[in-house]
């Protein structure tokens, strides 16, 4: 069977027999691993077996040290919310939003309230369109019992 050899330092040998390839990796003390077997000849290299193993193992744990979990984070506002209030409710939107996080808000109504769902709904709107420059939209508004529910999420 014929294959491909790349050795040690990275340099093409070209194409041998198997034997000969395992022959040249025994000779330097290392092993001889097949890269791409579906090449035609597969192409083997000649290197260390457990350094191998190991610099895979440090890619893939620095490749799930930069994926980041997406929360949904929830904001509760009211219909009559204040003022200063609802600035700081927005900066919080903002600071979930920027660390790349889904805000879903929750616009309770209690008692008599649910008579009055549109200041509620401008409430909603207000927040929409605040976000609007950094977020979409990904749930819109909705009634969920005695609440209203909107996500939103990064653009």
């Amino acid at each position: 069977m014929q294959v491909r050899l790349i050795d040690q330092d990275g340099e093409m040998q070209g194409v041998m027999t198997a034997r000969e390839a395992i022959q040249r990796a025994f000779s330097v003390g290392l092993d001889l691993l097949e890269i791409s077997p579906n090449a035609e000849p597969p192409v083997v290299k000649i290197l260390d077996f457990g350094k191998y193993k190991y610099e895979q193992q440090k890619k893939k744990n620095e490749a799930r040290k930069k994926q980041k979990v997406i929360e949904i984070k929830e904001i509760k506002v009211r219909p009559n919310i204040d003022e200063n209030d609802y600035q700081v409710k927005m900066r919080a939107m903002k600071s979930f939003i920027e660390e790349g996080d889904k805000v879903k808000v929750t616009l309770r109504f209690r008692g008599r309230e649910m008579a009055h769902q549109e200041i509620g709904v401008r409430v909603l709107e207000r927040i929409r369109s605040e976000m609007d420059p950094v977020t979409k939209v990904e749930q819109m508004p909705r009634m969920e019992n005695r609440q209203m529910v909107m996500v939103l999420s990064p653009r």
